[in-house]
């Protein structure tokens, strides 16, 4: 089974650029102590090496059916019959980094679709937001609505924030529980992984640390590696 994938361009892209301009904003406009506590969740997920128990190339992907933004089932297998799918977990509309990278794959959609890939972005927000994710940022691919990470727990990627942090997210205007539904001050970790048609994970990426991102460039020299899956 090999380890997940991920290059380092040895000069920033635009995509990581933007990721970069981004962070140095918020250091601009979050109060210190709000930085230093959600900088400290950062480090205890990274600590804890939570993103070591995401699932790993070579192995099967969960089938899952979730709602996309208009109400609409969208079922994993029923993708794979259209060739490979790129499944990328985000937080939700409130998280600044995910903007950019919802944008950032939208731009990158005509690129992964001359590859036969199909883009599926997931959050544990409500359907009703992820509508509002989509329409807001004119996504046109599926939205899906993963309630109490049901599907991300299935892929190794839910974890709770823990009281310190959901509390300094509240004292900036971000609750949780509006956004996604449940009590439970629960995320997915920043993931992206390309499930080839068989079914099997062919290349992943997992960070402890939201505020990086699987680069466009990067996902489309990985859909140009992955092996042709063989016919029984």
């Amino acid at each position: 089974m090999s380890a997940f994938v991920q290059s380092f361009p040895t000069s920033p892209t635009p995509f990581q650029q933007a990721l970069a301009a981004t962070a140095q904003h918020l250091a601009t406009v979050l109060p210190p102590a709000a930085s230093q506590t959600i900088d400290g969740g950062i480090a205890q997920v990274a600590a804890a090496g939570l993103a070591h128990y995401a699932l790993a190339a070579g192995q099967l992907a969960p089938d899952f059916t979730l709602p996309d933004a208009d109400g609409q089932p969208q079922a994993l297998a029923t993708l794979l019959a259209q060739g490979p799918v790129i499944l990328t977990f985000y937080r939700g509309n409130w998280c600044p980094y995910c903007n950019v990278q919802l944008r950032a794959y939208q731009q990158a959609l005509p690129e992964l679709a001359l590859r036969g890939a199909t883009l599926v972005a997931i959050s544990p927000q409500t359907p009703e937001v992820s509508s509002l994710t989509a329409s807001e940022k004119e996504l046109t691919f599926p939205v899906l609505s993963d309630v109490g990470n049901v599907v991300a727990r299935q892929y190794g990627l839910a974890y709770g924030v823990g009281p310190e942090v959901a509390t300094t997210l509240r004292g900036v205007g971000i609750d949780l529980a509006t956004f996604n539904g449940t009590a439970a001050d629960e995320l997915p970790l920043t993931a992206t992984f390309i499930i080839n048609t068989d079914g099997v994970i062919g290349w992943r990426w997992v960070e402890a640390s939201f505020k990086h991102r699987a680069d466009p460039a990067d996902i489309i020299r990985a859909l140009e590696q992955l092996p042709v899956p063989q016919l029984a």
